[in-house]
């Protein structure tokens, strides 16, 4: 078990010293059908609005950012649609993900939010789409072929079997619901959306929102959202980066949301712009001892329990100690 450790902690060296590549990230963002003037013009506010905080405040690059829309309804509801946001029909989807298959490498990273309404007969679930609907199989055919990790969001009711179709492997799905059965009309993307822009989502006061804290700031939204109504909360929002398919809700407690909450949007694990040597070894460490962490847990039961918590928590400590170091670093160049 010894050798084991060594054997970690010689690849973290490695990685440390190694210059590290630079990780892409991209984002698909659909609002499907919209049904009335009235959900047109807001699922594309909602959509255009995420869009502008990854392309602001997470830096992300424009031409990583695909959009699709129930284009026809929006402009009959008078409302200006961009350039970019192609239409969300079946076709038009699968050539999004097409042209990112081959683009996307392991270690980049992919969001994908559904915004807009859904259906569950009990056996098939599906996002409604302009024209044919595409069923949680077919998405989850779709993301098959990314080869990095996965953020997949879907905001509409009846959207829970998308999360036990979709789990996996460098997977992390989110459903506003956590049964298919749930079918009024959501809150959480509005919650979802306003995560990213709203200074409180960040709760370890980092200067940065990971997929977790968003998470668990529009789960409050919604909570909030029916008490003030004095109505029964008819949605909940569940996720799963443990790829189990099970998921749990931002109150519970369980394995899921450790990946979640070292999953971000934006460019600051870069190390090309992570703002000079020092912090960019830094942020190398810090993401060494998070892997460590991870296949740390994966062998949990093939170690002795008083080894194991051991080594966890000095990895534990030291992610911590490392992460003052680096927001001790940022402050200074700020």
């Amino acid at each position: 078990m010894r050798a084991a450790f060594l054997v970690v902690a010689a690849f973290a060296v490695c990685a440390i010293a190694a210059p590290a590549a630079a990780a892409e990230r991209y984002a698909i963002i659909i609002t499907g059908a919209a049904g009335s003037a009235e959900h047109a013009t807001q699922h594309g506010a909602w959509r255009d609005e995420l869009a502008g905080d990854l392309r602001g405040s997470m830096k992300m690059p424009p031409d990583h950012i695909h959009l699709l829309g129930d284009v026809a309804a929006e402009r009959k509801a008078q409302r200006t649609v961009g350039d970019d946001v192609d239409v969300s029909s079946r076709e038009r989807v699968r050539a999004a993900f097409a042209r990112l298959a081959p683009v996307i490498e392991k270690d980049d990273l992919l969001l994908v939010v559904l915004i807009g309404h859904a259906t569950f007969d009990g056996v098939d679930a599906k996002f409604n789409l302009v024209g044919p609907d595409l069923e949680a199989a077919e998405w989850k055919a779709l993301v098959a072929p990314i080869r990095g990790k996965v953020v997949f969001v879907n905001t509409a009711a009846a959207s829970a079997p998308f999360l036990t179709r979709l789990a996996g492997e460098r997977r992390i799905v989110i459903t506003a619901t956590d049964s298919g059965v749930q079918r009024y009309e959501t809150v959480f993307p509005r919650f979802f959306v306003q995560a990213f822009g709203d200074p409180e989502t960040d709760l370890d006061k980092d200067s940065r929102i990971s997929v977790w804290e968003a998470f668990a700031r529009a789960s409050l939204g919604v909570r909030q959202y029916y008490r003030q109504k004095g109505q029964l909360t008819v949605e909940k929002p569940v996720l799963d980066d443990t790829g189990d398919g099970v998921g749990k809700d931002a109150g519970a407690t369980g394995p899921d949301g450790a990946i979640a909450s070292r999953t971000f949007f934006d460019d600051a694990d870069d190390p090309a712009r992570a703002g000079g040597p020092a912090l960019s070894e830094l942020v190398a460490r810090r993401n060494s001892l998070e892997s460590e962490l991870d296949e740390l847990k994966k062998r949990k039961d093939f170690m002795r329990l008083a080894e194991y918590e051991k080594r966890r928590d000095e990895v534990i400590i030291e992610i911590a100690r490392v992460s003052r170091k680096i927001r001790t670093e940022q402050a200074g160049r700020s």
